[in-house]
């Protein structure tokens, strides 16, 4: 013990993590009291869209300052007096310097921010929050600024029926300061928990949601480099672009390569509205300050009209699967590849948008991309599409993932395509990763770690056959009519009792095999 200080009576330094995760934790609390809410799939997106607006307005007053000191003009995305800090103030005193009423409250507040004409915080009729912000258009041909926030909230509503449980929402969200590196940084982990809680909430917000030790072994695996460009088709709520931004941002040397990798390097697509928001706000937090996130369908071209300057260097993805799409979207592909299977209509706009070896002796685009075990064995379009991706493609790798990497959203079999553009197919390596400790498959209680993937990582390099490691050349592929399901040979041969529900499962994956090619066998009886 020191003299004179009795160290029990000291305060515990509370650090910058556990105040923001006490602050957020205040927010959820305080919106479960509302009517209007309903559990974690109401209360994140509800809370996302209030974090959103105070950064934008938070990187405003940076952008402000910096072009003032360079005496240039500032050209604002939001104008008074729909600025977070025109509604939002914790001072009446600066609410009086400007001209502006007290904080908008009570119904006042609700209707601000509800109703298409609404009393504004200047005490002037006008545009309500949400009517002016979906207005909001951009200038050139590049994605503007004012279009994403114009597409953030033209998917988004405010659940919220209390205006003064909003307003104390509000107030605790205005002592984040997005502006503060230090504080960006716990955020986005913040933010990544409570994406799982959403994960885990709901079945169908699951889709939205790739565990992220897969995410980021399959980055490490494709490994992409500073001055290529890097595509999501499917982007979820940003997974993938964020472990990639992440791992680009390392390799940073110069201003330069910063700049760069702030407008150059990352590209999602994102056609559902919640995960757009989730998308955006998740990139943002984690550094990129301007993401380009496409609001509309990834399928809606056709394949056959993807040219050179439309492909990428690198896509890494975990496309919807199950999903089926329209017939106005299947005839964006070939003739003998049209199917509802959302899942291989991905498979193929990966393939062709994936950049061609250059004449300076480039390798090509290479992509990494999880699947159903549907996809390994279909057959009809599916064998056909898997035919083009062999002979035309470099298929060098499939990890077989174990069951339950997706739990508890899905407990379906995944596997991980990795492929590129620098020649065909001569032969895939096939690695099956197991569930450590002996165990049957993941669960949500014990889920996916990274360092489970370590034992791949070490493989990856240094490629050897052994008990989960084996190679197939590509004339077996062709004889198996390019069926990828392939079992690994020195698995016991004895039988194994299954659960009852990996058992389960195997009977509804055969019985969505029977049902596509019923489908498919419907299809073309009414085509004739």
């Amino acid at each position: 013990m020191i003299r004179g200080r009795n160290i029990k009576d000291e305060p515990i330094p509370v650090t910058t993590s556990q105040r923001l995760s006490a602050l957020v934790k205040t927010c959820r609390d305080i919106m479960r009291k509302d009517k209007g809410l309903n559990g974690n799939l109401d209360r994140l997106p509800m809370l996302t869209w209030v974090m959103f607006l105070k950064f934008l307005d938070d990187m405003e007053r940076i952008h402000q300052d910096e072009a003032d000191m360079q005496g240039k003009p500032f050209h604002p995305i939001v104008d008074p007096p729909y600025r977070w800090r025109d509604w939002n103030r914790t001072s009446e005193v600066e609410y009086a310097d400007e001209g502006l009423h007290n904080p908008l409250t009570g119904e006042a507040l609700i209707a601000f921010i509800n109703q298409d004409e609404a009393v504004r915080p200047d005490g002037e009729r006008g545009a309500g929050l949400f009517a002016y912000l979906r207005s909001l258009e951009g200038v050139g041909a590049d994605l503007d600024r004012r279009d994403v926030v114009a597409t953030v909230f033209r998917g988004t509503v405010n659940r919220m029926q209390s205006g003064y449980l909003l307003r104390d929402v509000l107030d605790k969200v205005n002592e984040i300061h997005f502006s503060s590196s230090e504080e960006l940084h716990p955020l986005s982990a913040l933010y990544e928990s409570m994406l799982r809680d959403m994960r885990d909430a709901a079945g169908d917000s699951g889709e939205f949601y790739t565990p992220r030790p897969l995410v980021r072994m399959i980055v490490m695996a494709v490994n992409p480099q500073l001055g290529e460009t890097i595509l999501d088709p499917a982007a979820g709520t940003g997974g993938f672009l964020v472990e990639a931004y992440e791992h680009l941002r390392l390799l940073c040397k110069t201003v330069q390569d910063v700049e760069r990798l702030q407008h150059e390097a990352l590209l999602g697509i994102e056609a559902k509205s919640l995960p757009y928001l989730l998308c955006e706000m998740n990139l943002v937090l984690h550094g990129l300050e301007a993401p380009k996130i496409d609001p509309l369908n990834a399928l809606r071209f056709k394949v056959t009209e993807i040219g050179d300057r439309d492909r990428v260097d690198v896509i890494m993805t975990n496309p919807p699967f199950g999903g089926e799409e329209e017939k106005g979207i299947q005839r964006n592909f070939p003739d003998d590849k049209q199917t509802s299977e959302t899942a291989l209509l991905f498979l193929q706009l990966i393939m062709r948008k994936l950049r061609r070896p250059g004449h300076d002796g480039s390798s090509g685009g290479r992509a990494g991309v999880v699947v159903p075990n549907g996809t390994l064995f279909g057959d009809g379009v599916a064998a056909r599409i898997k035919q083009d991706l062999l002979e035309n493609y470099n298929l060098h790798t499939v990890v077989r993932l174990p069951q339950g990497v997706f739990a508890p959203y899905t407990v379906i079999a995944t596997n991980v395509l990795f492929f590129d553009r620098s020649q065909s197919t001569r032969e895939t390596w096939y690695y099956e990763h197991t569930v450590p400790n002996n165990r049957k498959n993941y669960t949500k209680t014990q889920p996916l770690q990274f360092e489970d993937f370590e034992p791949l990582i070490s493989w990856w390099t240094d490629r050897r056959e052994h008990r989960w490691a084996w190679r197939v050349p590509i004339e077996e592929l062709r004889r198996t009519g390019y069926n990828l399901d392939l079992q690994n040979p020195s698995a016991d041969p004895g039988l194994e009792l299954l659960s009852p529900g990996i058992l389960i499962d195997g009977l509804v994956e055969s019985e969505e095999r029977i049902l596509a090619i019923l489908a498919e066998l419907k299809a073309a009886v009414l085509d004739r």
